[in-house]
């Protein structure tokens, strides 16, 4: 690789992690024959959300986010340009969260669901710029706030299920407003992860190699005004203090489990699970593991939530 190429992948990179492209909601829960809610709620500094509430039969509550590129709805990782993105890690096909909703309500839960800032159909804020769960942690304010403010689930036992980005925004949230979380009986949390971790990856994947990681950092600086340092990642788990059931791919090709497992041993709960998919080395594959295999998961927040 010539270094102009390098510089080109650098500056190609920086830009689809500074302003990810959003993923289109192509799935409803009426593919699923549910029943729901079209929402708008503000994050937690007036940044228009847009999401879905999915009734239930019951005072039970999950509130659902997702990970960075995707919607609430997913990703159509199949078609262009998101296959030529993920494609080298070897996530190529799609995540439809659709199924996750409908596994969840015929549980018993009330599903609230909504995209993050720059994502779906939720405003623009921060000039289009993703920081990993500095700024976005916000909209984990602004659902739990909305869900404490409707009549009908404001009483409602709750937890959150947060996705990558959407753990990580879970992270800064509990930093930032504790307060808020207090109500909460649990948090799934999927593969949240450490931006210098994940970035070392992709940049061996695609040839350029880790050791340009800095050079990758300042590019995103200038987009977002936010070093990698500076974001949350899996150490800031220690400001997390419910039941936490957190699960990833072991071997996953874009991270390390070493991260996974730091975020867990900082956890700031002693109440709490470590779950690896296996067999997989594909992110995705995490991401489309509740839906596969749902019952470990519905039998901790049954437990939690009733406990």
């Amino acid at each position: 690789m010539t270094g102009a190429e390098a510089e080109e992948i650098l500056d190609r990179i920086a830009a689809s992690f500074v302003n990810p492209l959003r993923s289109p909601i192509l799935w409803t829960p009426a593919d699923a024959g549910l029943e729901f809610e079209s929402v708008t709620f503000p994050s937690a500094d007036g940044v228009p959300l847009e999401g879905w509430f999915i009734h239930a039969d019951s005072d039970r509550l999950v509130i659902a986010n997702h990970p960075m590129g995707f919607s609430r709805a997913g990703q159509p990782t199949s078609r262009e340009p998101w296959q030529s993105i993920w494609g080298p890690s070897g996530n190529t096909m799609d995540v439809n969260f659709i199924p996750d909703y409908k596994i969840l309500h015929d549980a018993g839960y009330n599903v609230l669901t909504y995209d993050l800032r720059n994502f779906g159909l939720s405003g623009a804020a921060n000039g289009g710029s993703v920081t990993s769960g500095l700024l976005e942690a916000r909209d984990v304010i602004g659902s739990v706030r909305y869900a404490k403010q409707r009549s009908d689930t404001a009483a409602m036992r709750t937890a959150l299920f947060s996705r990558c980005l959407g753990a990580n925004s879970t992270l800064g949230a509990m930093r930032d407003a504790p307060e808020e979380f207090a109500h909460l009986k649990g948090l799934v949390a999927c593969q949240p992860v450490s931006d210098p971790v994940i970035m070392s990856k992709l940049l061996d994947i695609v040839g350029v190699g880790r050791d340009r990681l800095a050079d990758l950092d300042e590019r995103v600086i200038r987009g977002t005004s936010v070093t990698f340092g500076a974001r949350p990642g899996t150490a800031w788990t220690r400001y997390v203090t419910v039941p936490t059931y957190l699960y990833a791919v072991r071997h996953d090709s874009l991270t390390e489990p070493e991260d996974i497992e730091t975020g867990f041993e900082a956890l700031g709960t002693k109440d709490k699970t470590l779950y690896w998919v296996e067999d997989s080395t594909r992110r995705w594959d995490g991401y489309l593991e509740f839906q596969r295999r749902p019952q470990p998961i519905l039998d901790w927040l049954d437990a939690h939530i009733d406990g």
